[in-house]
């Protein structure tokens, strides 16, 4: 089924001035979905997922946060924080004049989602959280931005570099997920610094006497043998959230490569979250 697909931008105000950020609709109704991307990754790496889901009748909405993909990428530290990103979510729902949405992410995005969650309950009508980082993942966090926090800020050649070699191939000539792999190595050093430095320091996620307090339904996606997303994580997440369900990807690629199943499974949940009568939500501060 074909869906239509529409390209937007809305500006946020902060200290340092306002800042622009690009999202993409899918679909149209009154049943929303956002869908936030990882780490330094862009929005349309969600683009198959959200085909899907609006074609199931779902009006969704993939988000470059601030930083990312086409959105600003300001090169302070101190504009790159989870609550911020949370902010910027609660900030795009106004925007579209959305009262409520599914809010759903892969890592960076999943924490997102949990921000989400924790400042604005009431906006939060379910969640799909694809590989959370949590506790289990602080050593292999620290492993893997470390060294590019430190070739960004002091080896800023590296990452212009990689941007010079991968910006000229056209995306529309090589595989999605290639396409997905070069639209994330299409960096600028400082604002990759800025990012990382932002959240390197920041808090990772909201504490778990805050994710217990989260009322609203969610499905917790876990990895097995992925060390930066243990699953371990989200099955604890699952855990501590009182409406959470659990399930385990066969692999870190299957959501990427064979999707169906887990799509199944996301495409049921969020209409299931809309078809369920609204509840009352106590705040998770």
């Amino acid at each position: 089924m074909l869906v239509s697909e529409r390209i937007g931008q809305f500006f946020v105000e902060g200290d340092s001035g306002r800042d622009r950020l690009e999202y993409t609709e899918y679909g149209s109704g009154d049943a929303w979905v956002v869908l936030l991307h990882g780490q330094l990754m862009p929005r349309r790496m969600h683009q198959p997922l959200a085909r899907a889901l609006a074609a199931e009748g779902l009006h969704v909405v993939t988000l470059d946060l601030l930083g990312h993909g086409r959105s600003d990428r300001p090169a302070d530290p101190l504009l790159y924080s989870m609550t911020a990103f949370g902010e910027q979510v609660v900030a795009l729902l106004d925007h579209l004049g959305a009262p409520q949405a599914v809010i759903g992410g892969t890592s960076l995005g999943a924490n997102v989602s949990l921000e989400v969650a924790v400042i604005a309950p009431e906006r939060v009508r379910g969640l799909i959280i694809e590989m959370p980082v949590l506790n289990n993942a602080l050593e292999a966090g620290i492993l893997t931005f470390g060294p590019l926090l430190f070739a960004a800020r002091f080896l800023p050649f590296t990452v212009n570099g990689l941007r010079l070699l991968t910006r000229p191939i056209p995306r529309g000539l090589v595989p999605f997920w290639v396409g997905i792999g070069l639209d994330t190595l299409d960096q600028r050093a400082e604002s990759v610094a800025a990012v990382v430095h932002g959240l390197f320091f920041g808090r990772v996620a909201p504490s778990s006497r805050q994710r217990r307090g989260i009322q609203a339904p969610a499905l917790v996606v876990g990895h097995p043998i992925d060390p930066i997303h243990p699953a371990a994580d989200a099955a604890m997440l699952a855990e501590e959230m009182p409406r959470a369900t659990f399930v385990r990807a066969h692999s870190i690629l299957e959501w990427r490569v064979a999707p169906d199943r887990l799509n199944r499974a996301a495409v049921g949940f969020a209409l299931g979250c809309w078809k369920a009568p609204r509840r009352q939500r106590r705040t998770g501060r």
